[in-house]
């Protein structure tokens, strides 16, 4: 299998358009561009490195397709940002989450995914705490200030960083909780939870 790197808008658009939990991007591509078992047109492209020649799809120029995917990208980004209905399930992908280092990997891929989808609601996160512990932060200062042995982590493309030096239970209760504050069901959140 063969890994592509997209833009955020691209990969926003592909998530809003996951029709089942943990459909992969491959098939999700697959139904936009009518590719599931048709006959499609392709063009042979040489690769440098092996001599190697491939063949892939041709995508039909932007006129061609179908109004949906002829839009364009800050289109489809601000109607992605504008949805209330905004959902984790649409952008995590149970294969990406899978391919993580380990449960501190999986806990902040998952808390990313929150990020990705409500990035303006994101701030409650900075309330969930513990007893004695602060678990979200604008900053590591901020973490390691607040207690011994926190090794906090960035959540991946965002300002807010996340202890992960904890039990797996605290994370799950954590991603709980965070799904809670962010106006998800306790189903839903048990559901999350699960993921790790």
């Amino acid at each position: 299998m063969k890994q592509i790197d997209i833009d955020d808008e691209l990969y926003q658009y592909i998530a809003s358009n996951t029709q089942s939990i943990g459909e992969s991007a491959s098939t999700i591509l697959r139904r936009l561009l009518n590719l599931s078992g048709e006959k499609i047109q392709t063009a042979n492209v040489e690769l440098n490195q092996n001599n190697q020649t491939t063949t892939l799809p041709k995508i039909p120029p932007v006129a061609e397709q179908t109004p949906a995917l002829a839009a364009k990208p800050s289109a489809v980004a601000e109607k992605s940002v504008q949805q209330k209905n905004a959902n984790v399930f649409n952008v995590l992908n149970k294969e990406e989450l899978a391919m993580q280092k380990g449960v501190v990997g999986r806990f902040l891929f998952i808390l990313s995914a929150f990020y990705r989808t409500h990035k303006t609601d994101f701030r409650a996160v900075l309330d969930i705490k513990g007893r004695d512990r602060v678990y979200f932060a604008t900053s590591k200062e901020d973490l390691v200030n607040s207690g011994s042995s926190m090794n906090p982590k960035n959540i991946t493309d965002s300002e807010y960083w996340v202890m992960t030096n904890s039990n797996t239970t605290r994370k799950k209760m954590m991603l709980h909780e965070v799904a809670l504050c962010l106006g998800y069901s306790t189903e839903q959140a048990e559901k999350i939870r699960d993921y790790l």
